[in-house]
């Protein structure tokens, strides 16, 4: 790739459509598209391994090592979502998804609160999980988000898992939240810390950075013990001490097999060296996944659906083909397949198609690409 001289590069780039809600464009930092354009633990050797009997060993909470579920993220409108609830269900989907922005850009486009819409979903379900994918942390004071998450856990019968991110795709949401967007990351550890303090606990006090709790708690406490599953998303390093030390799971986005397998295995060390037990730790993975006739045909319908063109030398369109699923059922399973050789266990799909066609992916996944899977 091509890129100007560094003094008159434009500082953002609009390229994809936050980690979490496709259809809708965001700007990410150059140092962030550089590396999704040659991410250097796809091109180089992986500098930490984890064997498949490691993989094996770190699981879900039920034991089943080998076991594998499936879920997608919103991808009808707002208004449709008692609809996809329903279908999904039916069709036997494990999770729903649902992320979330507040002011995704300016003016800004079209976005809304994951719990809400987790709410809505819940009630006209029974079985499937309902899943914040993801949760923006920084903008919650955990009291608040205590008690909000143990109301929609108890109401859903202990289906909800909560996924957490830390944001900064939209810097103008900061802003307007009275919120330092470089402090999202300290904000989001003290938040979460808290938060599973106040979900188990009766007498939390803290007197953090950013947070104060005297003698807080909340009654009642959620349904799920000792609380809702806590996946933390993202991409580097910082995110992944995150998830060793508040998360029970990893939601990694826009990862190649190879740096997914990184991942689990730079997670594993850096657990080793806190003293933690990564015994029912959940591996997830969050795939764009675009079906048609051709790969290519599928990589041009990502690449408009996910954020129109990349502004360096059309290098976007290979940013598609690397890191999302495209083309045929067939040829979906055996990308897949690589992730799940690499260590994911909870796949979570989201759709990279107009809207029209959202549907029927739900439909093709659910009837030719699960099934691939089921049974192992």
């Amino acid at each position: 790739m091509t890129l100007q001289n560094p003094d008159r590069r434009q500082r953002n780039a609009t390229i994809i459509a936050g980690p979490f809600a496709p259809g809708l464009q965001i700007s990410y930092n150059m140092a962030v598209l550089q590396e999704l354009a040659h991410p250097q633990s796809d091109t180089n050797a992986v500098t930490m391994t984890a064997s498949i009997n490691t993989l094996n060993a770190l699981g879900n909470p039920s034991g089943d090592a080998g076991a594998l579920y499936f879920g997608a993220s919103m991808a009808l409108p707002a208004d449709r979502t008692v609809e996809q609830a329903r279908l999904m269900e039916e069709l036997g989907f494990e999770y729903m998804g649902a992320g979330e922005h507040f002011m995704r850009g300016r003016p800004p486009g079209p976005t809304h609160a994951a719990l809400p819409l987790l709410a809505v979903a819940a009630g006209a379900t029974e079985r499937m999980r309902i899943l914040t994918s993801v949760a923006l942390a920084p903008f919650y004071h955990p009291l608040m988000l205590a008690r909000m998450t143990a109301t929609l856990d108890i109401a859903s019968g202990g289906r909800l898992t909560f996924g957490v991110g830390v944001g900064g795709e939209f810097p103008m949401e900061y802003e307007n939240a009275g919120i330092d967007i470089r402090r999202r990351g300290r904000r989001t550890d003290e938040c979460l810390d808290a938060l599973r303090r106040l979900w188990t606990g009766d007498d939390v006090t803290m007197r953090g950075r950013h947070y104060t709790l005297d003698a807080a708690a909340i009654n009642p406490k959620p349904a799920q013990k000792p609380h809702p599953p806590v996946w933390v998303a993202g991409r580097r390093d910082a995110a992944m001490r995150r998830a060793v030390r508040y998360g029970d799971g990893w939601l990694p986005y826009f990862y190649s097999p190879e740096r997914y397998r990184d991942s689990v295995a730079k997670i594993t060390g850096f657990a080793a060296a806190e003293g933690r037990d990564l015994s029912g730790f959940q591996w997830a993975f969050f795939p764009y996944i675009t079906l048609a006739p051709t790969a290519e045909q599928a990589a041009r319908t990502a690449a408009e659906s996910l954020g129109n063109q990349y502004l360096y030398g059309g290098e976007f369109i290979n940013i598609v083909r690397r890191y999302c699923l495209l083309g045929t059922p067939r040829a979906c399973v055996e990308r897949l397949q690589e992730y799940i050789d690499a260590g994911a266990r909870y796949i979570v799909f989201s759709i990279a198609a107009p809207r029209a066609d959202r549907r029927r992916h739900l439909e093709v996944i659910a009837k030719d690409i699960i099934p691939h899977f089921r049974g192992r």
